[in-house]
């Protein structure tokens, strides 16, 4: 059994531990300093279950067993949930209840889960970002800004790009990146945006803000932000290469997250930005 890192430290559950980002969580979190990770956990019926996380994420053995329920975890500082809406409003209220911290990479919420979850962690210290990568969240600032110098009579356009296997769309670092611009712009994205052109779609109304989305293969993610007149275009944009930048962030928002007070946050206040 390899030597447990980072004992008296932040103590973290992965959810979702033996799948593609869930290994990555892991691994970052077993790198970061003064972290430990005490619990992870994999769907009900997975083949995987009583694998040891370590293992399963290509680094040392942890003595981390996974479990099909969240209750099996021992006592842990901050839950780091990327699965899916439903589990992560379960895993929502079990951390309210026991005073553990969240750090929200899951999308695709509706409306009504999106109030659900807020509700539940209205007392607990909760990070939700679309994103958790440096850049990206660099480049929210800088849609905001451009939106806002550049106003309405520049065509905005986002793009984005994912592997073939991601099941919602538009993803939600694109969502994030609409809403930079709305607010930059002082508009409701909501209002404003189209999210699919196909016929006779007519000329192009001003002030909205257009999605094109792209699935295929085992694109990371591509994202961009486009405004563009009649004498130019400017783009702001973001290629993830390697999701390891997803998961480095995440474990160092739950780092920040340790310190704070019950509140929504996302990746910007950790990283200043806000």
């Amino acid at each position: 059994m390899g030597e447990m890192r980072g004992s008296g430290n932040v103590k973290i559950i992965v959810t979702g531990a033996s799948g593609r980002m869930g290994r990555m969580l892991v691994r970052a979190v077993t790198e970061a300093k003064g972290m430990q990770l005490v619990g992870a956990t994999e769907r009900q019926g997975s083949e995987l279950l009583g694998r040891d996380a370590g293992e399963l994420a290509g680094i040392e053995t942890l003595a981390v067993a996974l479990t099909d329920n969240i209750e099996n975890c021992p006592e842990a500082d901050v839950a780091i949930d990327f699965t899916a809406p439903k589990a992560t409003l379960d895993h929502a209220r079990f951390a309210a209840q026991n005073g553990i911290s969240m750090v929200i990479g899951t999308t695709g919420f509706t409306t009504e889960q999106m109030t659900e979850l807020q509700q539940t962690l209205i007392d607990t210290p909760t990070i939700m970002a679309a994103n958790y990568s440096v850049g990206v969240n660099l480049a929210l600032n800088l849609i905001r800004q451009a939106a806002e110098v550049l106003g309405p009579d520049y065509d905005a356009e986002i793009y984005e790009a994912h592997h073939k296997h991601k099941v919602d769309a538009p993803s939600g670092t694109a969502l994030a990146m609409g809403r930079s611009l709305a607010e930059g712009r002082g508009v409701d994205l909501d209002k404003m945006a189209v999210y699919a052109r196909e016929g006779i779609t007519g000329a192009r109304k001003s002030g909205t803000i257009g999605f094109s989305v792209v699935r295929a293969g085992n694109i990371v993610g591509d994202h961009k932000a486009m405004f563009i007149s009649d004498e130019e275009r400017i783009e702001i944009g973001h290629i993830a290469a390697d999701r390891m930048v997803f998961a480095r962030g995440a474990a160092r928002a739950a780092a920040w997250l340790k310190s704070q007070q019950a509140g929504l946050y996302d990746m910007r206040d950790v990283l200043g930005l806000n």
